[in-house]
């Protein structure tokens, strides 16, 4: 998807910029042009950069229980 018209940039543009050490929209105006024409794409280009830089949060159970580890080990052997 566009995220800057002016400029033709990307999302996909945003999250390599990302990859490779933009944290602000000024990274990113320095790096791709975003917001340095008519702005209108500042918002945007915000969120796919937040979105790039902080991971998904996991879902499922999985995610529910990452990092937990048991309070006391059960043992499947019969006695």
């Amino acid at each position: 998807m566009y995220v800057c018209v002016c400029n033709a940039v990307t999302e996909r543009q945003i999250h390599h910029a990302a990859a490779q050490g933009a944290r602000t929209l000024r990274d990113l105006r320095q790096s791709l042009g975003v917001t340095a024409e008519c702005g209108r794409c500042a918002r945007c280009a915000h969120d796919c950069l937040r979105s790039a830089v902080i991971p998904a949060p996991r879902t499922g159970m999985t995610g529910l229980l990452a990092g937990i580890s048991p309070a006391f080990t059960v043992s499947l052997e019969s006695t």
